[in-house]
C-alpha cells in the first residue's frame, strides 16, 4: 500500500502481541520465513528486544522489513516522545522505525498532540519514516494534522466483522490515511464459528480466518494477524488465492454488530 508520505507498507503484517522472550523471538523468524515483511510491535507490549534479534537473526536486509512500533501512554508529552522513540530503538536494535503510532489518544491526558509534533520533528531526523497513530477517532485525526499539516499514514484501529465501524473508517481514510485493523480475526469471540464465515471457507477450502482477513483486505484495510503457528501464520498470509462472492460479502457485512470495549475517547492506558 503506498501511503501518505511516500513510502510503502505491506497490506498483511505480522502482529506480535502477547509474545515476549525467545518465544516471540521464535515465532517473528518463523513469520519472516513464511514470508511476512511488516512487524508490528509497540513499547507497550514489552517484547521489542525480542523482536529485534529475531530483524537481526533473520539475515533480511533491514530494507526489506517494514517495522512498526508504538508510543506508550507513559512517554507522551514534549521531550517524553523523543526519549520513548530512542528508548524503542535502542530495544529493537534498530537506527529508524518505519511507522511510529501513538498507541492511544489519551484525550484527557491531552498530550498526544505535542507528541505528534515531536513524531513530526524525529521524522525529519530519520529515525522514523512514517507518520502514525492508533485508536484515533476523526477529532484527535483532525487535531494533529492541523497542529503539524501532516495527516497521519496509517491509523490502526479494531476492525473486524463484527466491528465493521464503516463510518469510522471512512472518515479516516477521506484524510488520506490508510486503516490497518489490529486483533481483526478476534478469536474466542466466536465471529471464526460464524456461519456467514464458515460457509465460504467450506466452499473454497480455506480457514475462516483466511476469509475474515480477506474480507478485510478486499476493502483495502491493512490486517496484522497473530499466530505462534507456522502452518497458521502461512495460511493468514495466503489471501489472494480466492475471492469472496458477493453474496458471502454481504453476509459477512450483516454479521451483528458490537461495541468496542475499549472506546478510544475515555481509554486510558500507560
Amino acid at each position: 500500500m503506498k501511503l501518505n508520505s511516500g513510502h510503502e507498507m505491506p497490506i498483511v503484517g505480522y502482529g506480535t502481541w502477547p509474545l515476549k522472550g525467545a518465544p516471540a523471538t521464535d515465532a517473528v523468524l518463523a513469520a519472516i520465513e513464511s514470508g511476512y515483511r511488516l512487524l508490528d510491535t509497540a513499547s507497550a507490549y514489552g517484547n521489542e528486544d525480542a523482536v529485534g534479534a529475531a530483524v537481526r537473526q533473520s539475515g533480511r536486509p533491514r530494507d526489506e522489513l517494514f517495522v512498526t512500533t508504538k508510543l506508550r501512554g507513559s512517554d507522551q508529552g514534549r521531550g517524553s516522545t523523543r526519549a520513548g522513540l530512542e528508548g524503542s530503538l535502542e530495544r529493537l536494535g534498530l537506527d529508524y522505525v518505519d511507522l511510529y503510532l501513538i498507541h492511544w489518544p489519551l484525550p484527557n491526558v491531552g498530550k498526544y498532540v505535542e507528541s505528534y509534533e515531536e513524531m513530526a520533528e524525529l521524522r525529519q531526523a530519520g529515525l522514523i519514516r512514517s507518520l502514525g497513530v492508533s485508536n484515533f477517532l476523526p477529532e484527535h485525526l483532525a487535531a494533529v494534522t492541523a497542529a503539524t499539516g501532516i495527516a497521519p499514514a496509517v491509523n490502526q484501529l479494531q476492525v473486524s466483522p463484527s466491528h465493521a465501524r464503516q463510518e469510522l473508517v471512512s472518515a479516516v481514510r477521506s484524510q488520506g490515511t490508510v486503516v490497518q485493523a489490529w486483533s481483526p480475526l478476534e478469536r474466542n469471540s466466536g465471529v471464526l464459528e460464524h456461519p456467514a464465515v464458515t460457509a465460504p471457507a467450506a466452499r473454497l477450502g480455506v480457514t475462516p480466518a483466511q476469509i475474515v482477513l480477506r474480507w478485510l483486505v478486499r476493502q483495502d484495510i491493512a490486517v496484522v494477524p497473530h499466530s505462534a503457528n507456522r502452518d497458521r501464520q502461512r495460511t493468514n498470509a495466503d489471501l489472494f488465492s480466492f475471492e469472496l462472492t458477493a453474496d458471502e460479502t454481504a453476509a459477512i457485512d450483516g454479521i451483528k454488530q458490537l461495541p468496542v470495549k475499549q472506546d478510544p475517547a475515555t481509554w486510558e492506558e500507560f
